[in-house]
């Protein structure tokens, strides 16, 4: 690993909205990663669970990667939320008619780092 650039995870297809993901990622984004799983732990929304799992996977990289580094002195410094391609399904109307339904789905990218890092 290069210096200063993280340890990183992706989660990629994911069936749920980006618009639904993205305040939950702005409430964690720069925290550190103790805080970040507190935080995600308590809220009842899918992305929180979704967001959870990539952190926890990017933390499981960063350990796989470094031995001697602690959980504690990583912190969440990029995360993306991006959209995947869409599912375009129909939907009945009244009088023969017909709307399209578009399920989105979304990519999460996760960096996290070490705090002596956190500056720079």
């Amino acid at each position: 690993m290069k210096e200063g650039m993280g340890y990183q995870a992706t989660a990629k297809y994911l069936m749920v909205s980006p618009t639904k993901v993205r305040p939950v990622a702005d409430l964690v984004r720069g925290k550190e990663y103790g805080d970040v799983m507190a935080i995600l732990e308590v809220m009842p929304h899918k992305g929180a669970k979704l967001i959870s799992k990539v952190v926890k996977s990017a933390a499981a990289n960063a350990l796989k990667q470094n031995k001697k580094l602690d959980e504690e002195l990583l912190y969440l410094k990029e995360i993306q939320i991006n959209e995947g391609p869409r599912l375009k399904r129909v939907w009945a109307r009244s009088h023969g008619r017909r709307d399209i339904l578009l399920k989105r789905m979304s990519h999460i990218y996760v960096v996290l780092e070490e705090i002596s890092n956190m500056g720079e």
